[in-house]
């Protein structure tokens, strides 16, 4: 076993141990100190006075540094599902000072936890919200209209019954476009068959098409695989980029790239609009950028936002590959 890797208490008692025994042997075999010859008497006194300063050694380094053993064994034994928990401050300064230190991370924790189970609640609810409007207001509607068509049959002509036959079709049609259009929101349906590069594309062309700014892609041919978990992290975080892109930058152009990294994966977006407000770039600004960086912390990844040399903000992510 590597000495670094020994209880504190044991380092600390073995290093004075080690001054005390050659401090013993110097005094017993010095004749400056003592007999040239050592008695057998001195000898059995110096013995039981290394001992004895052992143990007192031995004793008062326990005392000093036990309550640092007990406090990381109790750390070892914390629940963070169990708000609450906290310890006494006890022992010497420096306990005392760890002990403090330890119980003011437990309350960032647990503010965090809050805040990141709050900030889920809402995202689930305000994405149920949203399909169900759209699933009241666009297909509900249309079927609706369906029905009343359907009604409306048995109490026309032939011909006129002709017409609202296709009319009735062309408005299933238009629900099952309707579902369809709220299915590809939720899961992105060219991401699952055609891959990452491909769903990219699709996205900056819609954004392009709705926004009017000119988007410039880059994307490399030799990429490593990435999970699914980190694809999905990957094109949300794309996705909510154009989204402030076309919502707060005023930009003219936008640039998507998609590159390999030291055995990873790294997407660049970047705008030449007027930038975002230093307090939006910071770990505690709007929804939007603190999404993003809970996306790339659960995929194992790195996200940051800065000023792009274009003058409005470049967003950098990068996830590790593997996993498939």
């Amino acid at each position: 076993m590597r000495f670094s890797r020994l209880p504190l208490v044991w380092r600390v008692f073995a290093i004075n141990a080690v001054l005390l025994v050659i401090a013993t042997l110097l005094l017993a075999l010095t004749p400056v100190t003592i007999h040239a010859s050592i008695a057998l008497v001195e000898g059995i006194d110096l013995v039981v006075a290394l001992a004895v300063m052992l143990v007192a050694n031995l004793f008062l380094v326990r005392h000093t540094v036990g309550p640092i053993d007990r406090l990381v064994e109790r750390m070892r034994t914390v629940d963070l599902l169990r708000p609450g928990q906290r310890f006494v401050e006890s022992g010497g300064i420096e306990v005392a000072q760890l002990t403090r230190t330890f119980n003011e991370m437990l309350d960032r924790l647990e503010t965090e936890r809050r805040e990141s189970a709050a900030r889920a609640l809402r995202a689930q609810e305000a994405e149920r919200l949203r399909v169900a409007r759209g699933l009241h207001d666009e297909v509900g509607q249309v079927l609706t209209g369906v029905l009343l068509q359907l009604d409306s049959l048995g109490k026309t002509d032939d011909a006129t019954r002709a017409n609202e036959i296709e009319e009735t079709k062309h408005s299933v049609r238009q629900a099952l476009e309707e579902v369809r259009r709220i299915a590809r929101e939720l899961r992105p349906e060219m991401l699952e068959h055609l891959g990452l590069i491909s769903a990219l594309t699709e996205l900056s062309r819609k954004f392009a098409d709705q926004s009017g700014i000119r988007v410039s892609r880059r994307f490399a041919d030799d990429l490593p695989p990435l999970s699914e978990e980190a694809e999905i992290a990957v094109y949300r975080v794309a996705q909510e980029s154009l989204t402030n892109v076309a919502r707060h930058a005023e930009a003219s152009r936008v640039e998507i790239a998609l590159q390999p990294g030291v055995e990873s994966v790294v997407l660049l977006v970047a705008d030449d609009g007027h930038g975002l407000p230093e307090a939006s770039t910071g770990s505690n600004g709007h929804t939007g950028l603190r999404g993003m960086r809970e996306r790339a912390l659960l995929v194992g990844g790195a996200l940051a936002i800065k000023r792009s040399t274009e003058g409005g903000v470049e967003v950098r992510l990068e996830v590790p590959a593997g996993g498939r």
